[in-house]
């Protein structure tokens, strides 16, 4: 794991607009029918940070602050200006109603959500409309964007892999949108006795913060099975930090050294 700063680069001028056609399908191998349906069921309650989403309400903020930080160093840009990432291209996969889509518009960037959940890019829609925020939303898979040639400076896969089908076939795809020069960030659970307890056990059935079955602990995967995916998917790991839930304040801070349970992966492609 390299804890070198990411380089600087250029943002991307000349990636081409996603054509309609790019998320037309959503059956490859990354799509669990089962996944989609279990998301589509709670789709109602994305805006409402007392419901079903609350613990990712909460834990906004610091991803939030740690992706828009990681796009300005690697692009150069201030993060202190208003709206750093104008200019950026994003794609935000697995986008649900849009909670992290949304934020990313507001900074300047140019936003592509994609959810393989049809209803979930419905409530995203509408929410973008009512904020006044023009994001354009797709219902599909990124296999699918991949096949078109899709490119984008940044993409984002938060709290996505341990619900896909195929971890190979999500994470190339994924890889093969971020253009050269480009960064992926990814946020997953590991897969320790820790994130059992915590995730599983804790987060589903004592503090019911999520509905049971929400998660599998057998799709967590472990920081060193996610970055061999990364590197064999043609990028560099650049850095891994945990994220740590204090119970006490109720909030989210990063925590390098601890991946034991919530983790984020910052990824390069080569220029």
């Amino acid at each position: 794991m390299s804890q070198t700063a990411p380089s600087q680069s250029a943002p991307s001028q000349s990636a081409e607009t996603v054509p309609p056609s790019a998320t037309a399908s959503v059956d490859p191998a990354s799509v669990d029918p089962d996944e989609i349906a279990k998301f589509t069921a709670m789709a109602e309650a994305w805006w409402d940070p007392n419901g079903k989403f609350r613990p990712l309400h909460r834990f906004n903020p610091v991803r939030l602050a740690y992706i828009r930080d990681k796009l300005c160093s690697h692009f150069d840009r201030d993060p202190a200006a208003e709206q750093p990432l104008t200019g950026l291209r994003i794609l935000d996969v697995g986008c649900g109603g849009g909670l992290l889509s949304e934020p990313m518009a507001r900074l300047g960037a140019t936003v592509t959500g994609l959810d393989a959940a049809e209803k979930n890019i419905r409530i995203a829609s509408l929410h973008a409309a009512e904020s006044k925020l023009d994001i354009d939303y797709r219902h599909g898979s990124v296999e699918d964007l991949a096949a078109a040639g899709a490119q984008f400076d940044a993409v984002l896969n938060m709290e996505v892999v341990e619900h896909v089908a195929d971890v190979g076939s999500f994470l190339g795809a994924s890889a093969a949108v971020v253009r050269p020069g480009g960064i992926m960030v990814v946020a997953t659970l590991n897969r320790t006795p820790k994130s059992f307890l915590l995730a599983i056990v804790g987060a589903e059935y004592v503090l019911r913060w999520l509905p049971r079955g929400t998660h599998d602990w057998r799709r967590f995967l472990r920081p060193s099975e996610l970055a061999a995916d990364l590197r064999g998917s043609g990028l560099e790991i650049a850095e891994m930090t945990g994220v740590a839930f204090n119970p006490l304040t109720d909030s989210w801070r990063l925590a390098p050294r601890d991946l034991d349970v919530n983790y984020m992966v910052l990824a390069e492609k080569p220029a």
